[in-house]
């Protein structure tokens, strides 16, 4: 079966999604992210999104359904490189996204991580990099 990637990046998780999301990509993302915040307590989620020229309901459905996961693991959930049309399109569908934050560009995205990291370190195992 076609996976996503997840890439370690610090104390995030860099997820790319290059191609078209579809029911079983999206389920096996959620499994394996889960299981990957979990292993390497990662405290944000980065997913960009740069490649994507159409989302739908589905995939928003899907970045809410992370970010909430990954919120009671822990874990910020930021999505980079969201181009102004689909913007729009999550905006005429009425979709808020809660619960996840939005940066430009993948720079600013791990800073916001960073910030979470530092504002909520976990005193046994942070080592403050």
């Amino acid at each position: 079966m076609e996976r996503i990637p997840i890439l370690k990046l610090g104390d995030a998780l860099l997820v790319t999604i290059q191609v078209d999301m579809h029911d079983q990509l999206a389920s096996a993302l959620e499994e394996d992210l889960t299981a990957k915040i979990v292993a390497v307590r990662a405290r944000g989620v980065l997913i960009d999104i740069s490649a994507l020229e159409i989302v739908d309901s589905f995939i928003g459905r899907m970045l809410d359904n992370i970010a909430a996961v990954s919120r009671i693991l822990d874990a910020d959930t930021v999505v980079v490189g969201m181009r102004p049309a689909v913007a729009i399109t999550l905006v005429e569908l009425g979709l808020s996204l809660n619960g996840v934050k939005t940066a430009l560009d993948v720079e600013r995205g791990m800073a916001m991580i960073r910030r979470h990291a530092y504002l909520n370190p976990d005193d046994d195992d942070h080592d403050g990099e």
